[in-house]
Protein backbone atom coordinates (compact mmCIF):
# COMPACT_ATOMS: atom_id res chain seq x y z
CA UNK A 1 0.00 0.00 0.00
CA UNK A 2 1.28 3.44 -1.02
CA UNK A 3 -0.10 6.81 -0.61
CA UNK A 4 1.38 10.31 -1.73
CA UNK A 5 1.01 13.67 0.92
CA UNK A 6 2.68 16.74 1.70
CA UNK A 7 3.72 17.63 5.59
CA UNK A 8 6.42 18.88 7.74
CA UNK A 9 9.35 17.52 8.91
CA UNK A 10 8.73 16.79 13.08
CA UNK A 11 12.08 14.61 13.78
CA UNK A 12 14.17 12.15 12.40
CA UNK A 13 16.97 9.53 14.25
CA UNK A 14 19.53 7.68 12.66
CA UNK A 15 18.78 4.47 11.96
CA UNK A 16 21.52 3.09 10.27
CA UNK A 17 24.91 4.56 8.82
CA UNK A 18 22.48 5.57 5.57
CA UNK A 19 19.18 5.60 6.96
CA UNK A 20 17.22 7.87 8.96
CA UNK A 21 13.58 7.15 11.04
CA UNK A 22 11.72 10.09 10.48
CA UNK A 23 8.51 11.59 11.91
CA UNK A 24 6.02 13.83 9.22
CA UNK A 25 3.00 15.24 10.09
CA UNK A 26 0.83 15.18 6.68
CA UNK A 27 -1.96 17.33 5.53
CA UNK A 28 -4.48 14.11 4.99
CA UNK A 29 -2.54 11.32 6.90
CA UNK A 30 -1.71 13.21 10.35
CA UNK A 31 1.45 11.88 11.57
CA UNK A 32 3.16 9.40 10.52
CA UNK A 33 6.53 7.41 10.85
CA UNK A 34 8.97 5.92 8.14
CA UNK A 35 12.59 5.22 6.74
CA UNK A 36 13.98 7.30 4.76
CA UNK A 37 16.67 5.50 2.97
CA UNK A 38 19.96 7.13 1.53
CA UNK A 39 18.96 9.97 3.85
CA UNK A 40 23.13 10.84 4.21
CA UNK A 41 23.11 11.63 0.15
CA UNK A 42 23.94 14.71 -1.25
CA UNK A 43 20.84 14.91 -3.20
CA UNK A 44 18.93 14.89 -0.07
CA UNK A 45 20.92 15.22 2.98
CA UNK A 46 20.51 19.41 3.02
CA UNK A 47 16.85 20.03 3.01
CA UNK A 48 16.22 17.04 5.65
CA UNK A 49 15.82 19.80 8.04
CA UNK A 50 13.19 20.15 11.12
CA UNK A 51 10.53 22.11 9.53
CA UNK A 52 10.94 21.94 5.91
CA UNK A 53 8.00 20.95 3.72
CA UNK A 54 8.01 17.97 1.70
CA UNK A 55 6.27 15.91 -0.58
CA UNK A 56 6.38 12.47 0.36
CA UNK A 57 5.25 9.21 -0.82
CA UNK A 58 4.73 6.47 1.98
CA UNK A 59 4.78 2.47 1.01
CA UNK A 60 3.79 -0.14 3.85
CA UNK A 61 3.05 -3.20 3.87
CA UNK A 62 0.96 -3.36 6.84
CA UNK A 63 0.03 -1.22 9.66
CA UNK A 64 2.40 -2.84 12.37
CA UNK A 65 5.23 -2.50 10.38
CA UNK A 66 7.01 0.74 9.89
CA UNK A 67 7.18 1.96 6.16
CA UNK A 68 9.11 4.28 3.95
CA UNK A 69 9.42 7.40 2.90
CA UNK A 70 10.47 8.32 -0.54
CA UNK A 71 10.44 12.64 -0.04
CA UNK A 72 11.35 15.98 -2.37
CA UNK A 73 11.47 19.56 -1.05
CA UNK A 74 8.00 21.65 -1.35
CA UNK A 75 9.93 24.43 1.09
CA UNK A 76 12.81 25.01 2.66
CA UNK A 77 11.48 27.03 6.24
CA UNK A 78 14.24 25.91 8.23
CA UNK A 79 17.44 27.63 6.37
CA UNK A 80 15.78 31.19 6.65
CA UNK A 81 16.30 30.79 10.43
CA UNK A 82 19.84 29.58 10.41
CA UNK A 83 21.23 33.02 11.14
CA UNK A 84 18.15 33.70 13.91
CA UNK A 85 19.20 31.36 16.88
CA UNK A 86 15.49 32.33 18.65
CA UNK A 87 13.29 32.05 16.13
CA UNK A 88 15.29 28.56 15.01
CA UNK A 89 14.67 27.27 18.64
CA UNK A 90 10.90 28.44 18.67
CA UNK A 91 10.93 26.18 15.14
CA UNK A 92 12.09 23.33 16.85
CA UNK A 93 10.30 23.90 20.03
CA UNK A 94 6.73 23.93 18.14
CA UNK A 95 7.42 21.05 15.71
CA UNK A 96 8.69 19.37 18.95
CA UNK A 97 5.52 20.01 20.39
CA UNK A 98 3.37 18.56 17.33
CA UNK A 99 5.24 15.53 17.34
CA UNK A 100 4.62 15.14 21.56
CA UNK A 101 1.34 16.07 21.33
CA UNK A 102 -0.16 14.09 18.25
CA UNK A 103 -0.76 10.35 17.87
CA UNK A 104 0.60 8.19 14.65
CA UNK A 105 -1.60 8.30 11.64
CA UNK A 106 -4.72 10.03 12.98
CA UNK A 107 -5.69 12.78 10.06
CA UNK A 108 -5.94 16.27 11.58
CA UNK A 109 -5.92 19.20 9.23
CA UNK A 110 -6.37 21.96 11.97
CA UNK A 111 -3.13 20.71 13.15
CA UNK A 112 -1.34 20.49 9.26
CA UNK A 113 -2.87 24.40 9.29
CA UNK A 114 -1.77 25.19 12.47
CA UNK A 115 1.92 24.54 11.61
CA UNK A 116 1.41 26.35 8.09
CA UNK A 117 0.43 29.43 10.57
CA UNK A 118 3.21 29.27 12.80
CA UNK A 119 5.78 30.14 9.88
CA UNK A 120 3.48 33.14 8.91
CA UNK A 121 3.91 34.20 12.83
CA UNK A 122 7.82 34.21 12.32
CA UNK A 123 7.39 37.01 9.96
CA UNK A 124 5.77 38.72 12.39
CA UNK A 125 6.89 42.07 14.50
CA UNK A 126 5.54 40.52 17.87
CA UNK A 127 5.95 37.03 17.11
CA UNK A 128 6.94 35.66 20.65
CA UNK A 129 3.27 36.55 21.53
CA UNK A 130 1.62 35.26 18.63
CA UNK A 131 3.50 32.07 19.75
CA UNK A 132 2.22 31.96 22.97
CA UNK A 133 -1.29 31.65 21.77
CA UNK A 134 -0.27 29.10 18.97
CA UNK A 135 0.84 26.93 21.80
CA UNK A 136 -2.73 27.73 23.50
CA UNK A 137 -4.49 26.72 20.50
CA UNK A 138 -2.02 23.51 19.92
CA UNK A 139 -3.30 22.68 23.13
CA UNK A 140 -6.89 22.86 22.68
CA UNK A 141 -6.85 20.94 19.40
CA UNK A 142 -5.61 18.01 21.32
CA UNK A 143 -8.10 18.59 23.78
CA UNK A 144 -6.78 20.73 26.69
CA UNK A 145 -8.14 23.97 26.22
CA UNK A 146 -6.94 26.12 29.47
CA UNK A 147 -9.81 28.69 29.42
CA UNK A 148 -8.23 31.25 30.74
CA UNK A 149 -11.48 33.67 30.40
CA UNK A 150 -13.21 31.59 32.11
CA UNK A 151 -10.69 31.20 35.31
CA UNK A 152 -9.32 34.18 35.63
CA UNK A 153 -9.78 36.44 38.59
CA UNK A 154 -9.42 40.48 38.37
CA UNK A 155 -8.15 42.84 40.79
CA UNK A 156 -7.70 46.80 40.14
CA UNK A 157 -5.07 48.29 42.62
CA UNK A 158 -4.15 51.60 42.22
CA UNK A 159 -5.80 51.86 38.75
CA UNK A 160 -3.85 48.75 37.75
CA UNK A 161 -5.69 45.83 36.68
CA UNK A 162 -4.04 42.54 37.46
CA UNK A 163 -5.55 39.14 35.95
CA UNK A 164 -5.33 35.70 38.19
CA UNK A 165 -5.83 32.72 38.70
CA UNK A 166 -6.80 31.29 42.42
CA UNK A 167 -5.90 27.73 43.90
CA UNK A 168 -6.19 25.91 47.27
CA UNK A 169 -2.26 26.48 47.57
CA UNK A 170 -1.03 29.59 44.71
CA UNK A 171 -2.39 32.63 43.71
CA UNK A 172 -0.90 32.94 39.88
CA UNK A 173 -0.49 35.83 38.15
CA UNK A 174 -1.82 35.43 34.80
CA UNK A 175 -0.07 38.05 31.84
CA UNK A 176 -2.76 40.96 31.17
CA UNK A 177 -1.99 40.23 27.13
CA UNK A 178 -3.62 36.85 27.50
CA UNK A 179 -6.75 38.07 28.78
CA UNK A 180 -7.37 41.45 27.34
CA UNK A 181 -6.63 41.30 23.97
CA UNK A 182 -6.25 44.73 23.55
CA UNK A 183 -3.37 45.27 26.03
CA UNK A 184 -0.18 46.23 24.11
CA UNK A 185 1.90 47.06 27.19
CA UNK A 186 4.29 43.95 26.64
CA UNK A 187 8.18 43.83 27.81
CA UNK A 188 10.71 40.80 28.21
CA UNK A 189 8.95 39.31 31.60
CA UNK A 190 5.45 39.30 30.45
CA UNK A 191 6.39 37.60 27.92
CA UNK A 192 8.52 35.01 29.48
CA UNK A 193 5.78 34.68 32.27
CA UNK A 194 3.36 33.75 29.49
CA UNK A 195 5.20 30.92 28.40
CA UNK A 196 5.28 30.02 31.94
CA UNK A 197 2.54 29.77 32.57
CA UNK A 198 1.51 27.60 29.54
CA UNK A 199 4.46 26.08 30.10
CA UNK A 200 3.11 25.03 33.82
CA UNK A 201 0.09 23.60 32.65
CA UNK A 202 1.95 21.69 29.63
CA UNK A 203 3.30 19.94 32.65
CA UNK A 204 0.69 19.49 34.95
CA UNK A 205 -2.23 18.55 32.48
CA UNK A 206 -0.60 16.49 30.00
CA UNK A 207 2.98 15.38 30.88
CA UNK A 208 3.04 14.49 34.18
CA UNK A 209 -0.16 12.28 34.02
CA UNK A 210 1.48 10.45 31.20
CA UNK A 211 5.16 10.18 32.42
CA UNK A 212 6.35 12.45 29.98
CA UNK A 213 9.59 14.23 30.26
CA UNK A 214 9.55 18.09 29.49
CA UNK A 215 10.45 18.63 26.04
CA UNK A 216 14.20 20.29 26.43
CA UNK A 217 13.71 21.88 22.77
CA UNK A 218 11.03 24.31 24.86
CA UNK A 219 13.35 24.93 27.72
CA UNK A 220 16.28 25.61 25.30
CA UNK A 221 14.19 28.33 23.78
CA UNK A 222 13.16 29.43 27.04
CA UNK A 223 16.69 29.67 28.00
CA UNK A 224 17.49 31.94 25.43
CA UNK A 225 15.16 33.92 25.43
CA UNK A 226 16.46 34.85 29.39
CA UNK A 227 19.86 34.54 27.91
CA UNK A 228 18.64 38.23 25.69
CA UNK A 229 16.52 39.61 28.57
CA UNK A 230 19.55 39.47 31.18
CA UNK A 231 21.97 41.16 28.16
CA UNK A 232 18.95 43.58 27.81
CA UNK A 233 18.24 42.61 24.26
CA UNK A 234 14.56 42.80 23.67
CA UNK A 235 12.81 40.66 21.68
CA UNK A 236 9.35 42.10 21.71
CA UNK A 237 9.87 42.07 17.98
Amino acid sequence: MNWNDSGFLLSKNKYNENSIITEIFTENHGKCSGIIFGASSKKIKNYLQIGNMLHVNYNYKNDDKIGYFKVEILKAFSPLYFDDKKKLMCLSSALNLINLLTVESQENSKIFKLICDFFLILKNKSWVKEYIFWELKLLKLVGYDLELNNIVHKEIINNETTYYVQSSKEKKIVPNFLVDLNNDELDNNNLLNGLKLVGDYLEKNILQPNNLNYPSPRLDFIKILKWSKNKKIDFLF
